[in-house]
Order: C-alpha cells, then sequence, then structure tokens
C-alpha cells in the first residue's frame, strides 16, 4: 500500500485571503514586506510605510505573496491587529518551551 504524506502548511494566510497589511520593509528586489503573525509576505509595488488592501497569491512553508488590491484601513487598526497576533505568537511561544521541559 502507497502513502503519500500530505505536507500541512502552519502558515495563518491562505490562497485568496484579502488582508489590511502595513508594508514594514522593502527586500532586496524591491518588493514590499508585510507580516501578519510573524509569517512574511512579499508584496510587488509596495512601498515601505503604506497600508493596503492585498490578496494573497501564493502561500509557501515559509513565505507568501499578495497583489494589492486597494488602499488598506488606518494604520491603528493595522498596528492592533499585529499587537494581537504578537501576543498571541508570545502565548504559543511560552507553551511550546513549557512542552519542551517536560
Amino acid at each position: 500500500m502507497e502513502r503519500r504524506f500530505q505536507r500541512r502548511s502552519f502558515a495563518p494566510i491562505k490562497q485568496g485571503d484579502e488582508l489590511d497589511v502595513k508594508i514594514e520593509a522593502v527586500g532586496a528586489k524591491g518588493d514590499g514586506i508585510a507580516k501578519v503573525k510573524g509569517f512574511v509576505i512579499f508584496v510587488p509595488g509596495a512601498k515601505e510605510g503604506e497600508n493596503v488592501k492585498v490578496r494573497i497569491t501564493k502561500v509557501f512553508r515559509k513565505v507568501g505573496f499578495a497583489e494589492i488590491v486597494g488602499e488598506g484601513s488606518s494604520s491603528e487598526q493595522i498596528e492592533e491587529t499585529q499587537e494581537e497576533s504578537d501576543e498571541n505568537s508570545d502565548d504559543l511561544e511560552s507553551e511550546e518551551s513549557t512542552e519542551e521541559e517536560y
């Protein structure tokens, strides 16, 4: 019997999602870089500091790609969402470190 293993993605996004993000930096090839719960998303044509609405076009294990579909929400709303995701990831990290001790 042949078994096929399906790769599980732990990405907090999926293809087709539309999100408001803040471009935090610009990569070596000129793409804007945003993060969602620590997951890196490359956004061609975006500039650092912009708030944009993006549609996710591709998702890989460690990074994703998106296209701009409009202007994003105010920076305050985006920052609140990022702070919440940072808090959640801190909780997850502390749980993981606790599990490693046992």
